[in-house]
């Protein structure tokens, strides 16, 4: 007896915004090398629900080509952001730079892809838990 297979339409993961970078920018702040980014480290990094927000916000909301810490509207102590933003740039998911007092993140896109090819299609796909 044959049974009628339903056809599954396959998920299209949300546009990922990728802007082109702006000349005369800062240095970025410390980071590892794109072949120096470990999986193991960026799914760690990744594994924490807010930076996983952050990360997908960069993904697919990014007005400008980078953003300050206030631009994500998070209601979390100063100090409690900057761990988070150190921790995404150090694991290679960021890259921030110093303009000024302030410090401006954006996703490594290239890099990341390089590296882990659909991982970043994955964080933009998921979908936050209801607050």
């Amino acid at each position: 007896m044959r049974t009628a297979s339903k056809t599954v339409a396959p998920v299209v993961s949300p546009a990922i915004k990728a802007l082109p970078e702006p000349p005369d920018l800062p240095p970025p702040l410390p980071e590892p090398a794109v072949e120096e980014i470990r999986l193991e480290t960026v799914l760690g990094a990744l594994s924490d629900p807010l930076r996983l927000r952050i990360v997908r916000k960069l993904l697919l909301e990014s007005e400008r080509f980078d953003h300050t810490c206030g631009w994500f509207g998070l209601d979390r102590p100063k100090s409690s952001l900057t761990h988070h933003f150190k921790a995404l740039r150090e694991a290679g998911i960021t890259r921030q730079r110093q303009y000024g007092l302030e410090r401006r993140s954006h996703v490594r896109i290239a890099d990341l892809d390089a590296r882990f090819p659909g991982l970043l299609d994955l964080v933009a796909d998921w979908t936050p838990a209801e607050r």
